[in-house]
């Protein structure tokens, strides 16, 4: 089985709370707070597409798109 290849995580900036569940469940620590306390893609490259950020975030705030 072929490993997923990340295309893009897409963030609803306007249902995120910034609360960093999606933050503390990543593996890889890809994701992070910015200065408006909502979530950003940091390390991208890192993200090894186990969609634990979609799947824990109350707000359904982020997808993790795959190719």
């Amino acid at each position: 089985m072929a490993k997923p290849k990340l295309k893009e995580h897409v963030i609803n900036l306007d249902w995120c709370k910034g609360c960093g569940i999606c933050i503390a469940f990543c593996p890889k620590s890809v994701l992070e707070l910015d200065e408006k306390e909502k979530v950003v893609v940091a390390r991208a490259k890192d993200c090894i597409c186990c969609q634990l950020c979609e799947l824990r975030c109350p707000d359904l705030a982020i997808k993790v798109e795959m190719e």
